[in-house]
């Protein structure tokens, strides 16, 4: 059984430092990503800052209800928000999380920043939560998405067809990939040794 004591953790790094994602992080993530497509591949696009707002609201109450674990990424030169991430479908039974809800602001990207967020939660989810399994989901058309997915050492286990209704009606197919316990050790070393 997962055993999950602190649902509001607070993971540092050398460049970034994940807290907990509160109401007053929403005008300076939009700040942040406004006002470009940078989460186009969600189901639910953050397209404004009342939708921001709501991104940020649902997250908190899935926290509440023990759901998800939102987290604010924050740039720790800037002391300023630069996306965010969570831990989501929990299943405590057979030690399962994914990571997912995942943006960075387009200034952020390929800077080793998204490698270092997946690096403390994947570090928060093997070795203090000993998870078996993490995964990680993203639409199919989502190939920057899935290469980098693939970069950290994530196994691609295949699409899942018609599974999410998009905000527009389509159905999106979705792209499953996972890290096992097995694998964690190599991942890290993977993940710690490049920074892209």
């Amino acid at each position: 059984m997962l055993q999950i004591t602190d649902d509001r953790p607070t993971l540092v790094g050398s460049r970034i430092r994940m807290e907990p994602l509160e109401a007053r992080h929403a005008a300076p993530l939009w700040e942040a990503i406004a006002p470009g497509d940078i989460t186009k591949w969600f189901p639910y696009p953050i397209r404004s800052l009342g939708e921001m707002e709501t991104f940020v609201a649902d997250a908190v109450a899935q926290r509440s209800a023990g759901t998800s674990i939102p987290f604010a990424t924050i740039d720790l030169l800037s002391g300023k928000p630069i996306g965010s991430s969570r831990f989501m479908n929990i299943v405590r039974a057979n030690r399962v999380v994914e990571i997912g809800s995942t943006f960075v602001a387009a200034a952020f990207q390929r800077t080793g920043v998204n490698r270092e967020a997946k690096l403390l939660q994947l570090a928060h989810a093997f070795d203090v939560w000993k998870c078996n399994r993490v995964e990680f989901k993203t639409d199919s058309l989502n190939e920057k998405s899935r290469a980098a997915l693939s970069g950290i050492g994530a196994l691609d286990e295949g699409i899942f067809r018609n599974h999410v209704i998009c905000h527009d009606g389509r159905l999106r197919h979705s792209a499953w990939f996972s890290i096992i316990a097995d694998e964690w050790p190599a991942c890290r070393d993977r993940l710690s040794g490049q920074h892209q």
